[in-house]
């Protein structure tokens, strides 16, 4: 990519905003395909995790079931772009996911952009979680994300959909990186805890500028958005089961 090129990425509300339990937006997923055919989110009242693969997004639910998202559909918070790769290689043979973030380290040219990834391919496991349908009156993101299941999936070929997001956005985004997963055949995923993948691509997609959309509504205006403990929410949030996870395997 030459120094000057430049590449969008939109997002809908902020990280700390969905920690703060704003569950709710005007944002259709009509609008949000406009903006980007590639990303991650979820929906009103975390009613699921959001994969948009291709310009068709689609929802995960807690339950299990996987479905194409309605147009009318709405996102408390979404990151999406038109994905185009500046970087791909080969995965490393049977990594999982901290040694594929090693690795991407060294393909970036600098940890000051905003990257979209991509990673597609057979994975020997994958172990994901999928928020639950939450009720008024809401709770904080840290307690919603209790109920979660941790699912794992054995020997499934799919696409791994994420951002790698710098320190200095920490509450606009998550730092580090926030990946989704999705079965080819479109039956399962969820939010990413971890890894093996046996043989696949990484693509990355250099991003320089932010599209930042704010709600307009009263859960936002009282929103507490940079508590005390926000990094210790924000890695909750990103790795909440992990060491469950971990111990499934």
């Amino acid at each position: 990519m030459s120094s000057n090129s430049r590449h969008a990425l939109f997002q809908t509300s902020l990280m700390s905003a969905l920690l703060d339990g704003v569950y709710e937006d005007e944002m259709t997923v009509a609008e949000l395909l406009e903006h980007g055919s590639f990303g991650i989110g979820t929906f009103n009242a975390l009613d699921g995790e959001m994969v948009v693969v291709d310009g068709t997004a689609y929802q995960l639910r807690g339950d299990g079931t996987v479905v194409v998202a309605q147009g009318a559909d709405k996102s408390p918070y979404a990151v999406v772009t038109d994905f185009e790769s500046t970087v791909t290689r080969p995965a490393p043979h049977n990594a999982t996911r901290a040694q594929c973030g090693a690795f991407i380290d060294e393909l970036t040219d600098s940890p000051n952009y905003m990257y979209a990834l991509r990673i597609t391919g057979r994975f020997s496991w994958v172990t994901a979680r999928t928020v639950t349908r939450q009720e008024k009156p809401y709770r904080p993101m840290t307690q919603a994300t209790d109920d979660d299941a941790v699912l794992r999936f054995e020997d499934t070929v799919g696409t791994i959909v994420g951002f790698r997001t710098p320190l200095y956005e920490q509450g606009i985004g998550v730092p580090g990186c926030h990946a989704h997963f999705i079965s080819e055949d479109r039956t399962h995923g969820g939010h990413v805890l971890d890894f093996t993948i046996a043989e696949g691509t990484i693509e990355l997609c250099l991003c320089t500028d932010l599209h930042l959309r704010l709600p307009l509504n009263h859960e936002f205006r009282r929103a507490d958005l940079s508590p005390e403990d926000l990094a210790a929410q924000l890695e909750k949030a990103e790795v909440h089961s992990a060491a469950s996870a971990a111990a499934d395997r």
